[in-house]
């Protein structure tokens, strides 16, 4: 029996409004990221949800938030749903990076992922791994997980079978707060929805 996920980034912070690469570091909500985590939190109150997990960083908690209160749930945390640390990227934008950095990165973001960063193919298999023990403790539930932007991506391509080199250029971006669904079985992934607004 297969599992509902609703995969969610975490709602905006000070770094993504700037465009700066926030892996590790534990950056907070802005104002807004606030607001889309209480709108994730009503839709959550209507989505019959069975749990809230999340990566154990700031912004995933407080985005997780509002969803596991207005369901009366906790919020679970499971480390490996943390981010990518981004190495010498972190906390930087790319125009301030070396543009031989950003040229690898753009033509290969796993083989040229900046300096000191966390290998991605790795980080894919990481968030599978999470993503597949969550469903198997809801088996035929549903579920939101909130996590991040790269992380999501990487999973993704790692769950459905796609080299994690194209994650950039087949799924460009989580939007804050967008819900991906998955169905997830012990043998097979199903991509139902990816990056839809919330309602």
């Amino acid at each position: 029996m297969s599992t509902t996920l609703f995969l969610a980034r975490h709602g905006q912070t000070v770094w993504h409004a700037e465009n700066r690469y926030a892996g590790v570091s534990d950056i907070a909500l802005t104002a807004a990221g606030r607001e889309q985590a209480e709108r994730l939190g009503a839709w959550a109150g209507g989505a019959a949800l069975d749990a809230v997990w999340a990566s154990p960083l700031r912004r995933a908690r407080a985005t997780a938030a509002p969803a596991a209160a207005a369901l009366g749930l906790p919020v679970t945390v499971d480390g490996d749903l943390t981010e990518l640390d981004f190495g010498s990227a972190e906390g930087r934008t790319l125009a301030e990076l070396p543009p031989a950095e950003v040229a690898a990165f753009r033509a290969d973001p796993v083989a040229g992922a900046f300096p000191g960063a966390e290998n991605p193919a790795k980080a894919a298999v990481r968030g599978a791994a999470a993503l597949r023990r969550i469903a198997a403790r809801h088996e035929a539930g549903r579920v939101l997980v909130v996590a991040h932007n790269t992380l999501l991506r990487l999973t993704l391509c790692e769950l459905i079978g796609i080299a994690p080199a194209r994650y950039r250029s087949l799924f460009p971006q989580v939007g804050n707060c967008t819900l991906t669904e998955i169905r997830l079985d012990a043998t097979a992934t199903a991509l139902m929805s990816f990056n839809a607004p919330l309602p």
